[in-house]
């Protein structure tokens, strides 16, 4: 199908004529309905893959009952996630009179193609191919045939969907892009200096570079090989960026940007916010307290005001509330009742942008010699890319004053301010010029600016953690190159007596730098420009003052008690009993969300002993990964507890530190060894380097030689070897893998198979969720089945399986059909048929409640000694098998009936496979 387009702004029906329609897989799609509170209107919500020429889309589509007609939403999802993220907030969007419609983007979820990184003819198109859905929809209000009433809202990668689908397809609306890009060029190749970090977790995120565009892939390999970025890579991302369409953008549009994110920062949204206004279009802007690098997302008060954004602009409601023109969240203090960070909002009636009303303020310092080491190593840290999510992050600590950034010595310039007569509060971007010669012709420095509280005793405190590159290219030329420095654009204030601190480095940890040896010399030519947007008002504070005025002895005093002492009080007291036990749930419950009586897991109940290999089953929807959540301390349950080794289960409970866990799609850094990804990882942890027991670790993963190769060479099963390995780091005594084997082949599988045996064989236990019950039978040794969120049953592999009413028959030689038949005749005998290794021979159900579902009934005619015969009454006249306790005398029985058939019977034993006890188990419904 041709996705050529014909214009930035191509209509869908301008397209090539085979483009114009949707091709609807599965029939009409599977209708479901969601709950509801009584108050609330049931939500229907229908899953249906659609064909869109490319790709094949799984999409939901929710709506409430009613023939009136009604505004539609496009709700996207980020990278690396797919639509089932969005079913609450899309369920919520139903509730308020909206027809809504999520997809899986192109390798996500279960939708099909290569990640295109929102290519025009890919990601883009498949939206605009979902309008058209939308638009023969008769719930969906139309302005004109074939142009619904519609709007799109989505966060990073689908807040880029957003912007894109509105330059693309003039249909769109409105628009509510949240902690997105502009330019990806610019969010990943900055300045010119290659953002390493992010952009390897891109790629892993996505699953590897093979999953992706292969021009995608061809421009990852050369631009992370060479460290730095070429035309070529910079126009393949901007074409793919909503900038190639800026001028296209003329609905209203909410842009939310994250102000702790080293990804797509402040300024992004800010380029986005210039161009769409000048194109006559309503913007506002937030800047809310969270981000990719963690931080508060707000993911309640960011919903809302989507909901009043497309009140007011998709039905037209003049009197909804759509909030200031400019807004951001500025974190206040810390919550004395449970430690959480303050927020409060600021605003003003218009959007200042990066460099409202700047103050000069003057710094001091000699030039200084500056040192890039051989390898860009070590590397200063200004952040941990990617990993400051959950709520916290190091952005959010550093906007309560605790520093966490390094620098080392004889890498990096600084220069200070003296200390400020007066508060000062900074919203927008610094900027300062230096003076930059160098003995190479290609230099990278990194820009910070840092919050120095008087007297030395505390850490100094880099807002948002976050660090401005930039590339200086003929600073080696005779007499150097001035180098204007655009600071990362930040709401933070700084108090009186505080010092301000430049810091120019050579390294940063999420960058690449060149790995030549360099010296350079950098000296200030100019003050440090620092806007302050007076216009931004503070809400008034909801607390007493003096929470406001804690010092920071209070602060550190308040998160130690949040990270330590809630988590010791709340966690209850060990059982001794239990102090040897790795796992013991019991009468556990999780309801779903807004739910008052459904759960996804209801009363559950089991032990798990030290050298087993659980394995837990269960048909989608059974509540197993709702079951890990809870074990790993991610959410609460509603009922019932967890102990592991007799602890009570909290989140951030200590005795978690016992638990290793395997996540699948685990982000390595592809130019990084298999050991330097370990090592690094547990650095992160803050744990001691002993504790990691490394080599043992890896040991057992039995990846070789290949830690010394970097990641990127890996293939798939050895990815999930190394990620077995890092969830293996300090010996957990109890291992969480879920899915493990994902994507393996079958040597890799095997493989896989002999690292979880030998981990348990030092008295460690293995719970290992997975769809591959071929596997879970060779692998474990005792088996938890659920459905519906129930326990089913639980107990060894053997019992389970050994359970069944399947015997195989192993023949000497070959028989004919008409044998085969003759046993199939036989009273009892449900079926027979040829099977590898012999007669499979399938024993009938009982014909009433006496009969155990093992008998095999033999007429009194064709009675042995093997088979006495049978009652006088005909209506019993049958010999009864035992049921599965007694299997022997079942055998023996059926054996004499095939030796009397002349059946070349060679061996006779029950067989059942894992696979047909869980279907029996469930009820034979395994989706």
């Amino acid at each position: 199908m041709d996705l050529r387009l014909t214009g930035p702004r191509a209509r869908p029906r301008r397209w090539a004529a085979a483009a114009a329609a949707v091709v609807v897989l599965a029939g009409a799609g599977t209708w479901t309905a969601a709950a509801a509170s009584d108050d609330a209107p049931p939500v229907q919500r229908r899953d249906t893959v659609m064909d869109t020429g490319g790709a094949r889309i799984d999409t939901s589509y929710f709506t409430t009952p009613g023939s009136e007609r009604r505004p539609a939403v496009l709700l996207a999802h980020g990278f690396g996630a797919s639509k089932d993220e969005l079913r609450a907030q899309a369920e919520g969007l139903a509730r308020d009179g909206y027809a809504v419609l999520t997809w899986s983007a192109r390798g996500f979820g279960h939708s099909t193609g290569k990640i295109g990184l929102n290519d025009p003819k890919g990601e883009v198109a498949d939206a605009s191919r979902l309008i058209d859905w939308l638009a023969k929809r008769p719930e969906v209000q139309l302005d004109k045939k074939g142009d619904p009433r519609v709007g799109v809202t989505g966060a990073s990668y689908g807040g880029a969907v957003s912007l894109l689908a509105a330059g693309y397809d003039d249909r769109v609306d409105a628009i509510a892009p949240q902690i997105t890009y502009w330019n990806l060029a610019d969010a990943l190749f900055p300045q010119g200096v290659y953002k390493k970090l992010w952009a390897g977790l891109f790629i892993n995120t996505g699953g590897g570079c093979d999953r992706f565009e292969p021009q995608l892939c061809r421009m990852y390999e050369r631009v992370a090989e060479a460290g730095k970025p070429d035309a070529a890579a910079r126009a393949l991302l901007e074409k793919r960026s909503p900038i190639a369409v800026g001028k296209h953008i003329k609905v209203p549009t909410l842009l939310m940007q994250g102000q702790t994110d080293s990804l797509f920062p402040l300024g992004q949204a800010d380029a986005a916010a210039k161009a769409i206004r000048a194109n006559g279009a309503p913007v506002d802007v937030d800047w809310i307290a969270g981000g990719h690098d963690g931080g508060d997302r707000e993911t309640g008060r960011v919903e809302a005001r989507v909901d009043s954004w497309f009140d007011r602009y998709l039905k037209d409601d003049k009197a909804a509330d759509t909030g200031p023109a400019f807004r951001v969240t500025r974190t206040g203090g810390i919550d004395s009742t449970d430690g959480a960070a303050q927020l409060r909002g600021a605003s003003s009636d218009t959007y200042p942008g990066l460099a409202n009303d700047p103050r000069r303020v003057p710094l001091t310092g000699r030039e200084q010699r500056v040192d890039n080491p051989a390898g860009a190593s070590p590397p200063a840290i200004s952040n941990l890319p990617g990993l400051g999510g959950g709520g916290g992050g190091l952005g959010q600590l550093s906007s309560l004053g605790v520093g966490l950034s390094l620098d080392f010595p004889g890498q990096f310039a600084h220069f200070e301010s003296a200390p400020l007569r007066d508060d000062l509060h900074v919203t927008g971007s610094p900027t300062v010029t230096v003076h930059v010669t160098s003995d190479s012709d290609d230099a990278v420095l990194f820009g910070k600016v840092y919050d120095v509280a008087p007297g030395g005793g505390s850490q100094p405190v880099l807002p948002s953690q976050l660090a401005s590159p930039v590339r200086v290219v003929g600073s080696g030329a005779a007499g150097g190159k001035d180098v204007t420095l655009t600071l990362p654009a930040i709401d933070h204030e700084v108090q009186k007596g505080h010092r301000l601190r430049l810091v120019v480095s050579s390294t940063d940890l999420g960058y690449a730098s060149p790995t030549h040896p360099a010296t350079y010399t950098v000296s200030l030519k100019s003050d440090l420009s620092v806007p302050t947007a007076p216009a931004v008002r503070t809400a008034a504070a909801p607390l007493p003052a003096w929470v406001w005025w804690l010092p920071l002895a209070g602060v550190l005093a308040a998160l130690a008690l949040l990270l330590t002492g809630r988590r010791r009080a709340s966690a209850g007291a060990p059982d001794p009993d239990l102090a040897e036990v790795p796992l013991q749930i019991t009468g556990l419950s999780k309801k779903y969300a807004k739910s008052a009586d459904r759960y996804a897991v209801r009363d559950l109940s089991f032990r798990v002993e030290k050298g087993q290999v659980l394995g837990l089953l269960g048909p989608n929807g059974a509540g197993k990964t709702t079951t890990l959540r809870m074990l790993m301390g991610l959410i609460r349950p509603d009922g019932g507890e967890i102990r592991v080794f007799g602890h009570v289960i909290r989140p951030g409970a200590p005795v978690l530190s016992r638990v290793g866990a395997f996540v699948e799609g685990a982000g390595f850094l592809p130019h990084l060894s298999g050991r330097e990804n370990l090592e690094l990882y547990w650095a992160a942890t803050g744990r001691p380097a002993e504790d990691a027991h490394l080599e043992e670790a890896l040991e057992i993963a039995g990846l070789g030689d290949a830690l010394a190769r970097a990641v990127r060479t890996y293939s798939q099963g050895m990815r999930q070897r190394l990620a077995i390995a890092q969830a293996m780091l300090g010996l957990p005594d109890l291992l969480i893998l879920d899915e493990p084997t994902n994507g393996l082949d079958p040597p890799q599988i095997r493989e896989m198979r002999e690292v979880m045996i030998r981990y348990a064989a030092a008295g460690r236990t293995v719970i290992v969720s997975s769809h591959l019950l071929a596997e879970v039978e060779q692998t474990c040794t005792h088996l938890v089945v659920m459905d519906r969120g129930r326990l089913v049953q639980a107990g060894p592999v053997a019992d389970i399986i050994g359970s069944g009413d399947t015997l195989l028959a192993g023949l000497a030689a070959d028989i004919s059909d008409a044998l085969v038949e003759k046993v199939e005749a036989l009273p009892g005998v449900e079926s027979a048929a040829r099977a590898d290794g012999g007669l499979l021979v399938r024993l009938a159900a009982p014909a009433h409640a006496g009969v155990p579902a093992t008998a095999v009934a033999v007429p009194a005619e064709v009675a042995t000694e093997s088979a006495p015969a049978a009652p006088e009454d005909p209506a019993r006249s049958a010999l009864l098998m035992p049921p599965a306790g007694d299997r022997e005398t079942a055998a023996a029985r059926l054996l004499a009936e095939l030796v009397r058939l002349d059946v070349p019977v060679a061996s006779l034993g029950p067989h059942r496979r894992l696979e047909d006890a869980f279907l029996t188990l469930i009820g034979g419904e395994a989706g």
